[in-house]
């Protein structure tokens, strides 16, 4: 078992192989499991000028914008599970955490996030329109999705079972257990939950590391998309999921609504624990 890690999308990002193979076949399976991780980040990073991301947020209301592929599917899920969650997951909400500081400020005036209001529509192809002005951000569901893309890449290179976690989101294949271990919210120094994972994703959400102050008022980097206001609460939220971007944006969901049945979990194949 050989394990690899880098730094990707503001996290460490560790593979796992466990077939037995010769060094320079396992350089290739990381090479290429990394390479798609390293895709995502240059088209869905907040902070990276070129993305598609940063394009969308420079675009007008109402102009028409060709993204990648990948990033069209991510937007597709993420509205599907705006509209399944009654929007608390919301990709709009990038005002409010540059507002708090979480996010670093782009280029031009900073749009005020309404909940409740669409601000992405989906065309023909891969063509995205802006409805109203706004800044999108991926973070709650694009690294979910870059973890399955290495799986498919690990897949594709002949592995037979492996794992993938990024910074807590992660996905298991192949007929092995992998070990997981979920921090206690109050001393995430720690762990609460001891487990196993085989054929599964796992994403977990928690305001542990983000909480703090602003002008008197308790903030997090997770914000209940259906009310712009931030989620503070002092437990954490895991989901496991057929996907790891569906793993990742439905423990934001759970952490929003403190509801481990959430509805939109049956709806996507999902369920949940909350710690």
């Amino acid at each position: 078992m050989m394990r690899r890690a880098q730094p990707w999308l503001g996290t460490l990002v560790e593979i796992t192989i466990a077939d037995a193979l010769a060094e320079a076949d396992l350089r290739s399976c990381f090479d290429a499991a990394y390479g798609r991780i390293a895709e995502v980040h240059r088209l869905m990073s907040f902070h990276e000028p070129a993305s598609d991301v940063s394009r969308i947020n420079r675009a007008a209301a109402g102009e028409p914008i060709e993204v990648d592929a990948h990033t069209c599917e991510v937007i597709r899920c993420a509205l599907e599970i705006g509209c399944a969650s009654g929007g608390i997951f919301d990709v709009s909400c990038a005002p409010r955490l540059v507002e708090w500081g979480y996010l670093p400020a782009p280029a031009g005036a900073r749009p005020v996030h309404v909940p409740g209001r669409p601000v992405l529509a989906l065309e023909g192809g891969c063509r995205i329109r802006k409805t109203s002005a706004a800044w999108i951000d991926l973070g709650g569901i694009a690294k979910g999705y870059a973890v399955d893309l290495a799986i498919d890449a690990l897949r594709q290179s002949g592995v037979r079972s492996g794992c993938v976690n990024a910074g807590g989101d992660l996905r298991a294949f192949g007929d092995l257990d992998y070990p997981v271990a979920i921090r206690h919210p109050r001393r995430p120094q720690a762990a609460a939950v001891h487990m196993r994972l085989r054929q599964c994703a796992l994403a977990t959400s928690g305001t542990y590391f983000s909480r703090r102050r602003i002008k008197a008022r308790a903030c997090s980097a997770l914000i209940d998309g259906a009310n712009g206001r931030p989620v503070t609460g002092a437990f954490s939220a895991s989901v496991f999921a057929p996907s790891c971007m569906l793993a990742d944006a439905l423990s934001k969901v759970v952490m929003a609504s403190a509801d481990a049945r959430h509805p939109a979990l049956k709806q996507f194949g999902a369920s949940a624990l909350v710690v």
